[in-house]
């Protein structure tokens, strides 16, 4: 469901709004109103913002270290202020020697082909009157008189690459038609040394960083937090209208109606003047779900969507059952469902620290494990293996009252994408009675009375038979709610054409919208074949030998599994979600769009 929610407006003399916007940050239940204006411009914000990119860069490099952190522990603003500075300098210093060492690499690189030599010998030469040229070509280039006429030397072949060198006496080097070599300055022993100085330097940086890594994350995360925090505020400011020459500001926002008693509370000492107001159309609220238990673990799963508007009905109760079931069904192992609920059991107990946006996604993921083990019990599979071949009681008791063959898996995929879709279309009379009135409902019950009556007419026909009496007079009262009442606002005939138009759509729209829900069925059948494959895969693979065989046997089980379960798991992770957002959201003619609530606060 979606909190209600006030919308609330301040008043504050401008020498004492610092003050006051301290004050609501503290009681963090207002959600501003912000506005774009001055954001662009604001020199501070745009300060805090890139300060802000900065911190996570740094910490985002110092995990990127893995080295495990030290004991938990609250951070210290301030000491993270220090410890950027420290991994700053240290990746400007790192950065530097990459730079560095990647010129040194590279006059490494080009002296090779020539040796390690003195470079201090070729300058006695020049001293005493003699040139020395460097000169790269292939060998058909190479002319054999220059051996005589510049004493030409080849020092080094490199595939069909000659690297050779030329003695003449006087001021200038001959100008051959072939690439000049410009060495570096020092001898290859030289840059040698000078690239392994670089690289143990960068290794001691590397390891200034480690020992960062495990100390400083908590501080770093703390300073980004209170950087945080003085942009939240800045924006504040920038929403803030001024009146009366700039001596009065106008604050606007919205608080969950439940929290108003708390906010006059906390408010009455101030020197505030403030109201509170009914919604009228055309505001833009923040949306607040406050679903219980069990619903409120698959709100995420809203998120991943959109949220809804602050007129229509939160979906989230309603989807969450049928996304249950659809889980298990998709997966459809009962072994599988088992090491979920087991694997996040074990996790929970043993982990030393849980964040509390975790808990409830591991609850999540223990619930959809237990579906899973209970909807792996209508087909029996369990790792690949059918349970129902074990003579054992329990298992031959299940099997005669819950399993149910291929072609019943099919007709109940059908059957639950029928119900969740008439389901739909109930809570979208439901969501049009609210936000327009009864009226605009008319037609949708209309063809919910159609599709019910001839869904009963067709699966009981003991209760009502098919073209009946009985049948016809819903089908009439449908065909009339959806032909004469489409559109409330228009005449006879418009409502007629559109209601025939309505009715190509529902004709066609639906029966593609229930074929959907095939992948119910055809996931869990595929995945079970596929862990079947899997154990023959163990079995007929295994060698024929007491040690290795047994191991082998037990390695692509494992493999084998693993990498189904990762499959299967992300599938009926996604199938599922595309039934609700897809099928079951147009049907309940959904619209989203919502904006969360977010309160200012520390």
């Amino acid at each position: 469901m979606i909190a209600k929610m006030t919308k609330v407006t301040f008043l504050v003399y401008h020498k004492e709004y610092d003050c006051f916007l301290k004050s609501i940050r503290d009681l963090g239940v207002v959600h501003v109103v912000t506005k774009a204006q001055g954001g662009a411009e604001n020199a501070s914000l745009q300060e805090s913002i890139r300060l802000s990119a900065r911190y996570a860069s740094a910490i985002k490099l110092l995990q990127g270290m893995g080295v495990p952190s030290a004991e938990a522990r609250e951070g210290d603003a301030d000491s993270g202020e220090q410890a950027l500075q420290q991994t700053e300098e240290l990746l400007h210093q790192s950065q530097q020697l990459a730079h560095r060492l990647q010129a040194v690499e590279k006059e490494a690189t080009a002296l090779e082909p020539w040796g390690d030599f003195d470079p201090q010998n070729i300058s006695r030469l020049q001293a005493a009157g003699y040139q020395i040229g460097f000169y790269i070509c292939s060998e058909k280039q190479f002319k054999p008189e220059w051996t005589d006429l510049y004493h030409a030397t080849v020092i080094n072949r490199v595939g069909s690459k000659l690297y050779f060198v030329t003695i003449t006496k006087g001021d200038a080097v001959p100008e051959l038609e072939v690439e000049t070599a410009k060495l570096p300055e020092n001898s290859l022993s030289v840059l040698q040394q000078t690239v392994t100085d670089l690289k143990a330097q960068q290794e001691t940086l590397q390891n200034k960083l480690k020992e960062l890594a495990g100390t400083v994350i908590p501080d770093l995360q703390a300073a980004q937090h209170r950087v945080h925090s003085q942009i939240e505020f800045s924006k504040v400011v920038l929403s803030t209208d001024a009146l009366a020459d700039n001596k009065l500001m106008l604050l606007e926002g919205w608080i969950p109606t439940e929290r108003v008693a708390e906010m006059t509370e906390y408010l009455r000492s101030q020197e505030v003047y403030y109201e509170t107001a009914a919604l009228v159309p055309g505001d833009d609220v923040p949306i607040l779900l406050e679903n219980k238990g069990f619903f409120r673990l698959f709100e995420p799963i809203m998120r991943l969507y959109m949220l809804p508007k602050y007129n229509e009905l939160d979906l989230t109760p309603f989807f969450a059952p049928f996304f249950m079931l659809f889980f298990g069904l998709c997966l459809g192992d009962s072994g599988y469902g088992l090491f979920m609920l087991l694997a996040v059991t074990l996790y929970r107990l043993f982990a030393k620290k849980l964040s509390a946006s975790m808990k409830p996604i591991l609850t999540l993921v223990q619930i959809l494990g237990a579906s899973t083990m209970v909807c792996g019990l209508l087909t029996g599979t369990c790792f690949g293996f059918n349970l129902y071949d074990i003579q054992l009681p329990l298992f031959q008791t299940l099997k005669e009252s819950i399993s149910l063959d291929n072609q019943q898996m099919f007709n109940l995929s059908l059957i639950l994408g029928g119900v969740q879709i008439i389901f739909g279309m109930i809570l979208k009379a439901v969501n049009q009675t609210i936000q327009f009135g009864v009226k605009y409902a008319i037609s949708t019950i209309g063809w919910i009375l159609i599709l019910v009556s001839t869904a009963v007419a067709f699966a009981a026909p003991g209760v009502m038979a098919m073209g009946g009496t009985l049948h016809l007079v819903f089908l009439g009262i449908g065909v009339l709610m959806a032909y004469l009442y489409n559109s409330p606002d228009k005449n006879v005939f418009v409502n007629i054409g559109l209601g025939l138009w309505d009715s190509y759509n529902m004709a066609t729209g639906l029966l593609g919208d229930v074929l959907s829900y095939v992948r119910l069925f055809a996931l869990g059948l595929s995945g079970g074949i596929l862990a079947s494959v899997f154990n023959s895969l163990a079995v007929g693979m295994s060698p024929d030998n007491v040690i290795a065989g047994p191991i082998v046997m037990v390695l692509i089980f494992v493999i084998g599994h693993a990498i189904n379960i990762f499959m299967n798991v992300l599938g009926a992770m996604v199938h599922p979600m595309r039934l609700t957002f897809v099928e079951f959201f147009k049907n309940a003619g959904y619209e989203g769009g919502g904006k969360e609530y977010k309160p200012f606060k520390n």
